[in-house]
């Protein structure tokens, strides 16, 4: 259990690692959805290419737009692209490597559609078998134009009565079979090649501009999580504190009209909330600042039009926070006694 928990949290933790499990999943779905698939041409010459391309192509395009809904950087890319630049500005550096490292995941599973499809070769041959060329074969020769035609057409119909047991249409399909696989295994051998040279050549080169836009990148999509994750915080404790507020409200209405009764020592119950929300103010002062809608409304506002520059020391509102997130704040009486007390 204790590494499940583990592999869970680091998952959770890097959303690289998500992207890329997401890619092998849709890789896979993929594989087993070609290998359940039942292929039926139409043997016909108006209808052949039109059902063999759309099968070879349409399936990866709904991959890639899959693909594309999945992957998160996707959403997180158009947004820092279309965002007003206001007190930061744009790197399209960034913005490229976040499109690359997208179209990249989002391209395995339709490459490996059209992969399996050319080396399987049914949609190749019902694609193009109406448009083979009879002088190449000798089975045509006694044959008039339109019976040639004809006859091309069912060639992906082995079971047809026209073409059962021919070894011209054999002789057809083993052709285009092959040219489908041939051109199959040479994309497959040029996207290996392209991806060795790519792996190889890298430490060739200066690493710092390809280090800074991995940074910049991990940075703007842990920046919006972490935006996501304190306003989801905030607007908890508003929520708490709001209804705190009626309960209070409601109290001091039924002590005037004489509808409760107070304790014995005649002072108020406190209104405590879970996790010492109301206990402990100082410790959530940076979002307990934000109290009204209009306010809510204006920060929201203001994060999208106009966000924070990257200097943490020209930036005093944001220095006290530090790099760590996660590190709880001190109260302020407690910070100055402890640079006071020597």
């Amino acid at each position: 259990m204790e590494k499940f928990r583990t592999l869970f949290q680091h998952f959770q933790s890097s959303s690289e690692s998500v992207m890329n499990g997401i890619c092998l999943l849709l890789a896979a779905v993929t594989v087993k959805l070609y290998s359940s698939f039942d292929f039926n041409c139409p043997c016909l010459a108006r209808y052949n290419a039109l059902y063999g391309l759309g099968l070879l192509l349409t399936p990866p395009l709904a991959l890639f737009l899959c693909g594309l809904l999945a992957n998160r950087q996707s959403v997180v890319m158009v947004e820092e692209w279309r965002r007003p630049a206001g007190q930061r500005r744009k790197d399209p550096g960034v913005i490229r490597y976040m499109c690359s490292s997208v179209l990249q995941r989002a391209l395995a599973a339709p490459l490996v559609w059209i992969l399996l499809a050319l080396l399987d070769g049914k949609c190749f041959v019902c694609a193009f078998s109406s448009s083979v060329d009879p002088e190449k074969f000798l089975d045509f020769a006694n044959m008039t134009p339109s019976q040639v035609q004809l006859f091309l057409a069912k060639v992906p119909c082995k079971e047809d009565e026209l073409v059962r047991d021919s070894p011209a249409r054999k002789a057809v399909s083993r052709y285009l079979r092959c040219l489908s696989q041939a051109i199959g295994w040479s994309i497959a051998l040029l996207l290996i090649v392209v991806a060795f040279l790519a792996r190889c050549l890298r430490p060739c080169f200066d690493q710092t501009v390809f280090l800074q836009r991995r940074y910049w990148s991990n940075y703007v999509d842990l920046e919006q999580k972490l935006f996501d994750e304190t306003c989801c915080e905030h607007a908890r404790d508003f929520a708490h504190r709001c209804v705190l507020h009626f309960f209070a409200s409601m109290q001091s209405e039924m002590r005037a009209r004489g509808l409760r009764r107070d304790t014995a020592g005649g002072s108020p119950e406190p209104l405590e909330g879970p996790d010492g929300l109301d206990g402990d103010g100082s410790r959530k002062a940076h979002l307990r600042a934000v109290s009204s809608r209009e306010q809510v409304d204006r920060l929201l506002s203001t994060w999208y039009s106009s966000k924070p520059p990257l200097d943490l020391v020209a930036s005093p509102g944001l220095r006290e926070g530090g790099l760590n997130h996660r590190a709880p704040t001190v109260a302020p009486g407690a910070r100055l006694s402890q640079h006071t007390d020597v």
